[in-house]
Formats: C-alpha cells, sequence, structure tokens
C-alpha cells in the first residue's frame, strides 16, 4: 500500500489518484480533496489541521 502525498494516509489497492508532474515527480492521492489542495491550491500539508505532517508537528512542538 501506498501513503497519500498530502495527507499521508494508506491507499487501498485499486482506489486512489495517481497523478504525474511535469518533471516526472508521481503523486498519490487517496481522495479528490488532496488533490485539489495540493496541486490546484498549492497548499502544504504540513499547514492544513487535518494531514498527519500537521498534527506531527503539533505535537513535535508540545515536547
Amino acid at each position: 500500500m501506498t501513503a497519500c502525498s498530502f495527507c499521508g494516509e494508506e491507499i487501498k489497492p485499486g482506489t486512489g489518484k495517481l497523478f504525474v508532474k511535469k518533471d516526472g515527480k508521481l503523486l498519490y492521492f487517496c481522495s479528490n480533496k488532496c488533490e485539489k489542495n495540493l496541486v490546484v491550491l498549492g497548499r502544504k500539508p504540513r499547514n492544513v489541521r487535518w494531514t498527519k505532517e500537521f498534527k506531527e508537528k503539533k505535537s513535535a512542538a508540545k515536547q
């Protein structure tokens, strides 16, 4: 199983989307919500509250 490039959630086989950038980088998405936030809106996962990266950053700051 692969992880979503935006939220970090595991993607079950046969689901999700694969996005290929012009430079050849592969991005995996679990939902349209994740794809839109990264590709269209250009948001960083560390600044969006519901992503795994934000939660890890927040817990590291508390320690």
